[in-house]
């Protein structure tokens, strides 16, 4: 059930607007977190979004916050975070998406968990996945999560819980990883700011390869300015204050990189709504279409499998007790790795491939779909055969993939809704190092055309609200 609240809150306010408060003592990190902590007792048993919370540890974290004499360097003071579930949290274990991939409670923070503390954050807990993080629909036998736009629908995956979470506001940003899709996927489905930072930007230490080096951390935020925070701490760079972006060629593309698979009309029309916003902020727009090879997607399925089997391995999981969808997963990537269609060589040559495509059409960034058809729904996905959750992830979200194989940042952004109701999104992507540049593009984008930053019936900063002060 959706709750809109009456009496005055810090819910609603962005990561922004709370660590100002907090700064200038207009509301303590304790009162901060408690709200969120009440707003998260009400609301996420219909959400499922949180798979553990730190309740007491929370609170005595943010009296932590508040005690220190210096805040004025953390960028993030006393603002409420959660964390996907495959990302140590000192004191928790570690779910890794179900109960058979459950990991012992962590000893240390991970790098990514120790800068949030670092900047400020308190840690509320941990995000719902679905298992070992493969599929971009979160449920497990303890849990459907579901997307609090549209509760019949999922909120993607894999990092479903963080985007249900943000979208109804029991944090005011999370944090998540993007393997093949998993931050801009449910960035997309939940109406958020997505960004996916390119290779080597931010640490990684995921399982036991970094799934070959696709997979990358990132913030699910509700506006680009606690993105662009969210992202400049993760890196560990100073928090500067994003600048307007020169005039930029940006080519458009609704070409998929699955053949057979195309964009329904939303889809198209947000390209198209999203090429009308850059031209209105003056930018160039001209068709550019990548050249995806059909040994791209091979690679990509078998990189799929094979990373699956490698986590597997490392952890000393017995297959036998993973999901029926999982199961099947994994002896793919076994027999795909005996039969060396894994290959390093390949992936490095995509990735030269799609840095080259941007002086090879003389384009800045590349614009496409998010996705490619409306959220799933949200249903027992983990009962349910590998060939039914193959073509459900493949047939709406075929887009975001490519660019996690050629190692480039990529940025989700919404840009209006489906006849349906639902958020509709664009994806930008751009050459090494342009992470910034994404994300002042993604701000024209919000100056021109602001988004409902929470799904209706939810809490949002009203009048009445300290946080809109």
């Amino acid at each position: 059930m959706a709750v809109q609240d009456i009496m005055p809150t810090w819910v609603g306010a962005t990561a922004k607007q709370i660590a100002r408060g907090v700064r200038r003592g207009d509301v303590s990190a304790t009162q901060v977190v408690a709200d969120h902590l009440d707003h998260i007792a009400r609301v996420d048993a219909d959400l499922a979004a949180f798979r553990t919370v730190r309740g007491g540890e929370a609170i005595t974290e943010a009296e932590k916050v508040d005690e220190q004499e210096d805040l004025a360097n953390l960028p993030l003071a006393g603002v409420p975070v959660a964390v996907k579930e495959n990302t140590a949290v000192a004191g928790v274990a570690t779910w890794n998406g179900s109960a058979a991939c459950r990991t012992p409670v962590a000893e240390a923070d991970h790098e990514v968990v120790r800068r949030l503390r670092g900047a400020g954050a308190v840690i509320l807990g941990l995000t719902r996945m679905p298992e070992l993080g493969l599929w971009a629909l979160t449920d497990d036998e303890s849990g459907i999560t579901r997307n609090p736009w549209d509760t019949r629908r999922t909120p993607g995956g894999s990092s479903g819980g963080a985007a249900a979470a943000v979208a109804a506001g029991l944090v005011p940003i999370a944090h998540g990883n993007d393997g093949l899709g998993s931050i801009r996927i449910p960035a997309a489905c939940c109406g958020l700011v997505g960004l996916k930072p390119g290779r080597g930007v931010i640490p990684t230490q995921l399982g036991a390869e970094d799934w070959f080096g696709l997979t990358e951390h990132g913030m699910l935020t509700t506006t680009v300015a606690d993105a662009a925070v969210g992202f400049q701490v993760l890196a560990g760079r100073r928090a500067d204050k994003l600048v307007p972006p020169p005039r930029l060629r940006v080519g458009v593309s609704l070409r998929s990189p699955v053949r057979g698979v195309s964009p329904d009309a939303p889809n198209r029309d947000a390209v198209a709504a999203a090429g009308r916003l850059l031209a209105a902020a003056g930018h160039d727009t001209v068709p550019a279409d990548p050249v995806y090879p059909t040994a791209l997607g091979l690679q990509g399925i078998a990189t799929w499998f094979a990373a699956a089997a490698a986590d597997v391995r490392a952890a000393g999981i017995a297959r036998r007790d993973l999901q029926r969808r999982s199961r099947r997963h994994v002896a793919l990537g076994e027999w795909a790795q005996r039969r060396g269609y894994v290959r390093e060589a390949d992936r490095a040559a995509w990735r030269e491939r799609s840095i080259n495509f941007f002086t090879d059409h003389s384009v800045d960034l590349l614009l496409t779909p998010a996705l490619a058809g409306p959220p799933p729904e949200a249903a027992a996905w983990s009962t349910r055969s590998w060939v039914a959750n193959m073509k459900a992830n493949i047939r709406y979200a075929p887009y975001a993939a490519p660019w996690n194989i050629a190692g480039l940042p990529a940025i989700v952004v919404p840009v209006g809704r489906r006849p349906d109701g639902l958020p509709v999104a664009a994806q930008l992507i751009g050459p090494p190092g342009s992470e910034l540049l994404l994300l002042s593009v993604a701000g024209q984008f919000e100056m021109q055309a602001p988004w409902t930053r929470h799904a209706p019936g939810y809490p949002r900063v009203g009048t009445g609200s300290p946080a809109a002060a």
